[in-house]
């Protein structure tokens, strides 16, 4: 048992469903179901879940992105095997072997076809491109063709795993673990007598572009948004100026594509309510949702909050729930504290 029961239950049910990008409604109609407990919901012409708080006020838009790495099936080859290409960045290094669930007419287990080590060549010890791997589901040719066609999509199979302390294990946490953060937050807001008109987006297709977030934002004309994503964690092998500590608390973005006011204000906001969190520095575009979101219209003052996650795009990221409840709370006391002054 964690020490954060809340946002664990929230993660363990969003990294349950499946939503590779293109494909979210699994996802989304659990991040939905969710979030009509705090708000009336929506699904946009994209298919991302947004939802509005009526209120008096200026609109700020909390964002998280529903969508998560995985493939892609291309074709089904005379043998039976499935043909495969990434719809996010899926990382050839951990594919071989893997156990993955294809969602042909029917979910279908499968396992990317590895080569032994004892039958590879000199020349073939390395990391192998996504021509040279495909999917065994143990079907012929004309079977397979029953079941699965090109474009369907393919996920990691793996448990949320507690690990010892408040760290877990699972597939998708990126960025379902954003998705949590808010929604706890809209949970810590409860009662709470705030000056905004509280806007949530879960978007789609983050991972091949965020085209999602950059749709729903138009739509919801925000003065202000908060991103919500996964960042670089400590692990081996990596310098420690390109990593935050895991179960350090939460990242608090600086980027010219990010307002550093609204940054130094959660960094202030931090302090006095002893919420832990750590800078992250980034010398041009974020690479998540809020690089869209803030040249959305005219422009939206944007700041990110990140959880540290190991492992990224793998079937075991793993971050310290620690990290997801201090985001959330980091979130509330700045929309209960009237953020930064509206511009």
């Amino acid at each position: 048992m964690s020490d954060y029961p809340e946002i664990d239950a929230l993660l363990q049910a969003l990294c349950a469903a499946p939503g590779v990008s293109g494909c979210e409604s699994g996802a989304a109609a659990v991040a939905a179901s969710l979030l009509e407990k705090e708000m009336p919901v929506h699904f946009d012409a994209l298919g991302s879940v947004t939802g509005v708080a009526e209120a008096q006020g200026e609109t700020l838009l909390l964002d998280a992105h529903i969508d998560q790495i995985g493939l892609v099936v291309t074709a089904v080859d005379e043998t039976g095997f499935l043909k495969f290409a990434r719809c996010g960045g899926a990382d050839t290094r951990v594919l071989a072997a893997a156990q993955v669930t294809v969602h042909g007419k029917t979910p279908l287990p499968g396992v990317i076809i590895s080569t032994p080590p004892h039958l590879r060549k000199g020349d073939e010890k390395k990391s192998v491109d996504f021509d040279d791997l495909a999917i065994d589901i143990g079907l012929t040719q004309a079977a397979a063709q029953q079941l699965v066609a090109p474009g369907d999509r393919v996920t990691f199979n793996g448990d949320y795993v507690h690990l010892c302390g408040n760290r877990v294990c699972a597939p998708a946490i990126d960025d379902r673990a954003g998705v949590a953060v808010v929604l706890r937050c809209l949970q810590l807001l409860r009662g709470v007598a705030h000056p905004w008109r509280l806007a949530v987006q879960f978007s789609v297709q983050e991972e091949t572009g965020g085209c999602g977030a950059q749709t729903s934002t138009f739509t919801l004309r925000p003065k202000q948004a908060i991103g919500c994503d996964v960042s670089f964690a400590s692990a081996p092998g990596i310098d420690k100026e390109k990593y935050a500590a895991l179960g350090g608390g939460t990242m608090i973005g600086y980027a010219p594509a990010l307002d550093y006011d609204m940054s130094l204000r959660l960094s202030a906001l931090a302090q006095e309510k002893g919420i832990a969190a750590q800078p992250e520095v980034m010398g041009g575009r974020t690479g998540t949702n809020c690089d869209n979101i803030q040249v959305s219209r005219g422009g939206v003052r944007t700041a990110l909050l990140s959880v540290p996650l190991r492992n990224m795009h793998t079937a075991c990221e793993i971050v310290d729930l620690a990290d997801l409840e201090a985001s959330a709370r980091l979130i509330a006391a700045y929309i209960a504290e009237g953020g930064v002054a509206h511009a």
